[in-house]
């Protein structure tokens, strides 16, 4: 399977939060790091396990996670598993 190319992953993220900080005009930001692994690791994580057809062992070898790691964030993010 083809590697993805890690720099424009890298600039689709930047330039997300380009976009966020621009909407966000004075208010005060506190804990980024933490706001921005949860809104990408939910949709990672759905992304795949979809392309898994919900197998969490394949799954968790994709993302370099352990199974029980896996399932945790599952719980976490309230994420079904079709």
């Amino acid at each position: 399977m083809k590697q993805p190319d890690p720099i424009n992953l890298a600039h689709a993220v930047e330039s997300a939060l380009e976009h966020y900080f621009a909407t966000l005009e004075d208010e005060q930001i506190t804990n980024l790091y933490h706001l921005v692994i949860e809104q990408v690791e939910a949709p990672l994580i759905r992304y795949v396990l979809k392309r898994t057809c919900g197998n969490r062992t394949h799954a968790a070898r994709i993302l370099g996670i352990n199974r029980n790691t896996l399932h945790r964030k599952i719980t976490l993010y309230r994420i079904e598993i079709e």
